[in-house]
């Protein structure tokens, strides 16, 4: 998220929390983390957040990484392409091989 967006968030939470106060020192302080999150996901959980609590949110409780999710995402895709280059024997092996091990941890 761009300075302006992490500023929008604070606004968001100032309006809607009156006893947030917030004071240049404090947006100082919590720009540069909301800079890390993903500004859609962070608004989508103060939204929700709001609609349960009375009192304002820490940062932890409406965080929202955007790169975090997809790198996992790229991650178990490329599994899936690792995986299907496995052959079907290899395969059908290691899921009997699996099946003796769970049998054996049963008794």
């Amino acid at each position: 998220m761009i300075k302006e967006e992490a500023l929008e968030v604070l606004q968001t939470i100032n309006e809607m929390y009156p006893r947030f106060d917030l004071t240049k020192r404090k947006a100082k302080m919590l720009v540069p983390n909301l800079k890390q999150m993903d500004y859609q996901g962070v608004m989508k959980n103060l939204s929700a957040y709001i609609m349960e609590h009375p009192y304002p949110p820490m940062l932890s409780e409406i965080a929202a990484y955007g790169d975090e999710e997809e790198s996992h995402l790229e991650e178990m895709a490329k599994w899936q392409e690792e995986a299907k280059k496995v052959s079907p024997l290899l395969k059908e092996q290691f899921r009997q091989q699996f099946e003796q091990f769970i049998k054996g941890k049963e008794r």
